[in-house]
């Protein structure tokens, strides 16, 4: 079994910054891609950004330049630093981890962008 704590969302201004940090546990597979994806109120789910154990990273052409993923292969931890926020940035974001046919998801986090 595989849990995922994230942590870290808020309420920022626009032109803000948050950084969301993910945990991994249990039985882990070394090579795997860790990621962040997002939900929006009446939208579907969307991937932001994910890292992979030899740190490729992909990210949504929305959040390029603004967002930055980084992850600790030791401790099974991925963060996203979210610069020069939005509110369309807006969304439960949720931390995943993946390898082979094995999905697993976090509880989610909330982020809400408003002045």
């Amino acid at each position: 079994q595989v849990q995922l704590v994230e942590s870290g969302g808020g309420l920022v201004q626009p032109g803000g910054s948050l950084r969301l940090s993910c945990a991994a546990s249990g039985n882990i597979f070394r090579f795997n891609i860790m990621g962040w994806y997002r939900q929006a109120p009446g939208k579907e789910r969307e991937q932001v950004a994910t890292i992979s154990t030899l740190r490729n990273t992909h990210y949504a052409d929305s959040t390029k330049g603004r967002f930055t993923i980084s992850r600790d292969n030791a401790k099974n931890t991925v963060t996203l630093q979210l610069n020069s926020l939005k509110p369309e940035d807006t969304a439960v974001y949720y931390c995943n981890i993946a390898w082979d046919s094995f999905v697993y998801w976090g509880q989610g986090t909330q982020v809400t962008v408003s002045s």
